[in-house]
């Protein structure tokens, strides 16, 4: 009778063990705590926004202004409400406008979209330039724009009309890409 009284306080470690190790179970939480929620709305926004980028000899290089700016972390985006912008080059101003806007990461490439307006005034020898189209992807740094939406240009008395277009103004080139369609009206002047 002895040894049983002995096993006693044994058969009382184990049963407290057991129901340690079980509540440990019960009340562990399920999701691991150590996974971070991803943040899916913006940790930025900014209301009636005004942004100026200089170069690196100090001029002004573009200037935007918007309804609302919203920057997202998971990608790192940049939305844009109604941007108007304003890229500055050789003295001449670009007047560009959308309903909205996104910017890539470093700001290398700004797409915008719903009625794109772009605004360029005349260099002195010519006139100014009008462009309307859907869609235009901007690379600001290295002067290119592409459309992969109809485009309409008038400069001048000249029109043109193309199902898209690619612009590089370090090159001063403007290529209009399917069924372009152009109107050069006749120069009116004294024939020899």
């Amino acid at each position: 009778m002895q040894t049983a009284y002995r096993l006693y306080p044994v058969i009382a470690l184990a049963l407290l063990a057991g129901a340690s190790v079980w509540l440990e179970r019960v009340s562990r939480d399920e999701a691991p705590s150590t996974v971070a929620r991803q943040q899916t709305g913006p940790d930025f926004v900014a209301e009636q926004a005004r942004i100026v980028g200089f170069g690196a000899d100090g001029s002004q290089r573009y200037e935007l202004d918007s309804e609302r700016i919203a920057h997202f972390p998971q990608g790192d985006i940049t939305r844009v409400a109604l941007p108007r912008l304003v890229l500055t080059s050789e003295g001449r101003a670009t007047r560009i406008t959308a309903a909205q806007g996104e910017v890539s990461p470093g700001g290398e490439r700004v797409d915008l979209s719903g009625s794109v307006r772009v605004r360029r005034g005349g260099d002195g020898n010519g006139s100014d330039l009008s462009l309307d189209t859907e869609t235009l992807s901007l690379w600001p740094d290295d002067h290119r724009a592409e459309s992969q939406s109809p485009v309409s240009l008038v400069q001048g008395r000249n029109t043109a009309q193309a199902l898209g277009l690619r612009a590089n103004n370090l090159f001063g080139t403007l290529e209009l890409i399917g069924q372009a369609r152009v109107h050069l009206p006749r120069r009116q002047g004294n024939p020899s």
